[in-house]
Formats: C-alpha cells, structure tokens, sequence
C-alpha cells in the first residue's frame, strides 16, 4: 500500500505534516488516515495531524497548528528570541480571554489569557529550529509577561531572562517602556534593569 499521490503532496507542502481537514477538503474520508497509520504511512503526531514516519516532530509547530491564536509566549518565546538557550519543559502559550484553548491541547501546554485589546501587542514571527515559522512575542513583550508572572517562573529562569535581555544587541528599551507602560509593570521592569529603561 502507498500513500495517495495528493496527499503526499499535500503533505510535503505543509512541512510533512497534514491535517484531517485537509484531507477531507481533498475529498477523501478521515478513516483513510487510520488505514494509513495501520500500515505504517503516516503517524499521529496530535489530535488531527499527521506526519510521515521518518519525520522529526516540531512540536512547536504542530501546537500551533492547532489554533490561529496561539502565540508563544514567557519561556517559550524567552528561547524563541534567543534569550534563553533551554528548551522549555512544557510550551507555554498565550490566547485572548475571548477564545479558549482547544481541548485537545489541555494538558499538553501551560496556557496564559490576556485581554483582547493587550493580545497584539509585540506579536511577531518567529522560527523555530525547524525552520517552522509560529507566532510568538518579541523580546520586549516577553520581559513584561515575565515580570507580571515572576510568581509562577523559577528564579533561575526569571533572572537569566533579564540578565540576558539586558545584554542582548537587539533591545529596544523604548519599546520596553512603552508595552511594560501598557501592562502597568513600569517599575517593576525599572527595579529589574536599573538604569536602563
């Protein structure tokens, strides 16, 4: 048995990873899927997605995949930026108030909610080692979301964050100021990097 010649397009397409949406948008049946993962072809990588077997999960990817509004965020975009160099143990993501995660990611990442009106703020792309691109905050949004979760970040984690921020080439202190600003964390960020905002 081999793999139908539109899906395996439609696979190496999509970074060798297909959806059962996009399966049935191809007009074929989501039991195709199990038949294929029976013998071999394709294996689940999440509820929904499908890769081949010789793939290398991005894990990164795939969760965001699974809703347009997910955006890394805390340890996740603290390494997504080059902040950090440790991989977070759990993925940790933000969502607006005015949307849930989806089920089938509960308990698979540390979800955050933020008003609607906050949730653009330093959302960019970013790529993963993968060469994947995921939404994710920048830098600067990320030493806020930091700052207003230290309670629930190790302090290893926390200080090495603002230390390496602080010694990053790419900071905007400007921009630092105006979103800690937005999110009332001014001077607590101040207390953080001194002198520099």
């Amino acid at each position: 048995m081999e793999l139908n010649k539109e899906i395996l397009a439609t696979l190496q397409a999509g970074n060798n990873i297909i959806s059962s949406k996009q399966v049935q948008e191809l007009g074929f049946s989501k039991n195709l899927l199990s038949i294929y993962v029976r013998e071999g072809l394709l294996v689940r990588i999440r509820q929904g997605f499908y890769t081949l077997p010789d793939s290398i999960e991005d894990d990164m990817y795939t969760l965001s995949l699974s809703s347009p509004k997910i955006v890394f965020s805390h340890q996740s975009a603290l390494y997504l930026n080059g902040i950090s160099d440790r991989t977070p143990f759990e993925h940790i993501i933000t969502m607006p108030s005015d949307t849930r995660i989806p089920s089938s990611l509960k308990g698979k990442c540390i979800c955050h909610y933020v008003k609607p009106e906050l949730y653009n703020f330093g959302l960019e792309q970013r790529k993963t080692i993968f060469g994947n691109t995921v939404n994710c905050y920048n830098s600067e949004r990320t030493i806020c979301d930091l700052v207003r979760s230290r309670s629930k970040i190790d302090e290893e984690t926390f200080l090495a964050g603002i230390k390496n921020y602080a010694q990053s080439k790419n900071k905007d202190l400007k921009l630092l100021g105006s979103y800690a600003d937005k999110f009332h964390v001014l001077p607590k960020v101040r207390d953080f990097l001194g002198v520099l905002v």
